[in-house]
């Protein structure tokens, strides 16, 4: 009996040695498992700010960035705005237009004006890069308000007087509600041309946010989204190559209405400058446009009042009723709801109407003669 028990106790304790062992082993397999998983953790969060991490910007006149070929300001916050003068002498104009271009492009992409109605007009015209475009220094804390304060400093700067007109084109026509805005003390006129409208402005009945929205390609509606409710991915999502991103960047040809595809040989003359528009990178222009145009806004246009009450100056707003790269049934919208901005829909133009024949000498004498 007692040989019998010694046996079985020892067979006990070699059973017991072996469960110690086996959980020994799992708790050391556990163990590798969390500190593998912590690893897994930190490498794709590594690698996930590395990838939506946007590269630094190459500033125009840094050791490693393109060359300054323009003339330029330094503004109140150190940053360089580039400009280019047209028309006629400052000195002798008796309208003195600021000109905001749209997205992809710079100053160089002013409207077309013939040089006999700068002449004939007196007018003088000042175009500049926005920020983070052409050779103007990126502004990593552009908001809304932004550039219409870059504007009323290099007015400032540039002796424009009191008073001057603003036309935009595109997101620069976006940029004028911000002028009319921020400041309307300092404008004797202004035209919108096809302009931008953000969605998530309020003020639009859900109906025609909703309607707009919907009217894009898919792959704008996911990059307008992304700029709006997760900003931090605008890089990422408008590089990666699993989904496609802005077809506006993509220049895709089926964004042109049949007017802008006969309009298209005018951008050849782009050729020369093109390669500057965005040597700083991308990110603080076209991405920085987008986040900053469909980004939550303090204000809304429809909101604004009429900013020249006592008729001393005019607010226009010309759409192409064809545009297919922006709605033009936002500036309808806003144009009813905003009755002293004077609306202008072109029934069979496109989006790059501006360019067209004689069009640009059209409006600006619209903008500054009135009825007259």
């Amino acid at each position: 009996m007692a040989a019998a028990s010694r046996k079985i106790s020892a067979a006990a304790a070699r059973a017991h040695s072996r469960r110690k062992s086996s959980t020994s082993s799992s708790l050391s397999l556990v163990g590798m498992l969390k500190k593998f998983s912590a690893v897994l953790l930190v490498g794709l969060i590594a690698w996930s700010y590395k990838v939506i991490r946007p590269p630094p910007p190459r500033i125009c006149g840094s050791p490693n960035g393109p060359p300054v070929t323009s003339s330029r300001i330094a503004l109140k916050d150190g940053r360089h705005l580039a400009y280019l003068e047209s028309g006629v002498p400052k000195e002798k104009a008796r309208y003195r237009i600021v000109y905001v271009h749209g997205f992809d492009s710079c100053r160089y992409d002013v409207v077309p004006l013939s040089q006999e109605v700068l002449e004939e007009l007196g007018i003088y015209v000042l175009s500049f890069d926005r920020a983070g475009y052409g050779e103007s220094d990126p502004n990593p804390k552009r908001r809304e308000k932004s550039t219409a304060l870059d504007i009323e400093e290099l007015a400032d700067r540039l002796e424009l007087g009191s008073r001057f007109h603003v036309i935009g084109f595109s997101m620069g026509g976006e940029i004028v509600w911000t002028c009319l805005k921020y400041i309307p003390h300092r404008l004797a006129g202004a035209a919108l041309l096809a302009p931008v409208a953000n969605y998530w402005w309020h003020g639009f009945p859900p109906n025609v946010s909703k309607e707009a929205y919907n009217w894009q390609l898919p792959q704008d509606k996911w990059a307008v989204a992304v700029c709006h409710y997760a900003p931090w991915l605008t890089y990422w999502w408008n590089t990666q190559k699993w989904f496609p991103a802005s077809s506006v960047i993509a220049h895709r040809i089926d964004i042109f209405s049949a007017q802008d595809k006969m309009l298209l040989h005018k951008f050849e003359s782009r050729e020369p400058y093109k390669a500057q528009i965005k040597q700083q990178g991308e990110f603080e222009s076209l991405h920085r446009d987008m986040m900053v145009g469909f980004g939550r806004w303090e204000f809304s246009p429809l909101d604004l009042d009429d900013p020249f009450a006592n008729n001393e100056g005019s607010v226009h707003l010309w759409h192409g009723a064809e545009d297919l790269i922006v709605p033009v049934s936002m500036s309808r919208y806003i144009s009813q709801r905003l009755s002293w901005v004077r609306y202008h829909e072109l029934p069979e133009a496109g989006h790059m109407f501006p360019v067209a024949d004689g069009m640009a000498d059209a409006v600006v004498k619209t903008l500054v003669l009135g009825d007259r």
